[in-house]
């Protein structure tokens, strides 16, 4: 009986804070992830865009062994290449999501463009860009939306 009492003025106050937080920021990080037919993806947060491909187009490249940049700057519109993937299998060329100005790029991708295979879509990120036309996030795709994409490429 001790141990419910415990229970019960212990944990319980503070477990719907925890799942609150826990559930706001999932639904933060699922919401503001988008996908392109061409396997790139972008993560939304406060206008700025992170892009990265995503882990099937990783798998399907194979071992990367060196990554294209764009220039921290420049200005790209949406659908223009703004860098490259080579791997040991093929080459494959990123193209932006979105229109605006590159505000970063991973300088760790030079030294190490494996972490495009071992973590696509946290540490692998390829540019961040300042996005100047949020009405081009609409026509993207939703995590569930992509995931029948990418079911529909492997049936043919």
């Amino acid at each position: 009986m001790a141990l419910r009492v415990l229970t019960s003025r212990v944990f319980r106050p503070y477990a719907p804070v925890i799942r609150n937080t826990a559930t706001l920021a999932a639904i933060r990080g699922y919401a503001t992830k988008k996908y392109t037919p061409d396997h790139e993806w972008i993560s939304i947060d406060n206008g700025v865009g992170t892009i990265g491909i995503t882990d099937y187009a990783q798998k399907a490249l194979g071992d990367v062994v060196f990554v294209e940049s764009p220039s921290v700057g420049s200005s790209v519109d949406k659908q223009d290449q703004i860098g490259a993937v080579e791997s040991v299998k093929a080459a494959s060329d990123i193209y932006s999501p979105v229109t605006g100005e590159v505000v970063d790029v991973n300088e760790a991708l030079a030294d190490e463009p494996s972490l495009i295979n071992s973590s696509p879509e946290d540490e692998g990120w390829l540019a961040k860009i300042k996005i100047s036309d949020p009405e081009e996030l609409v026509g993207l795709m939703d995590e569930k939306a992509y995931a029948s994409h990418c079911d529909a490429a492997e049936d043919h």
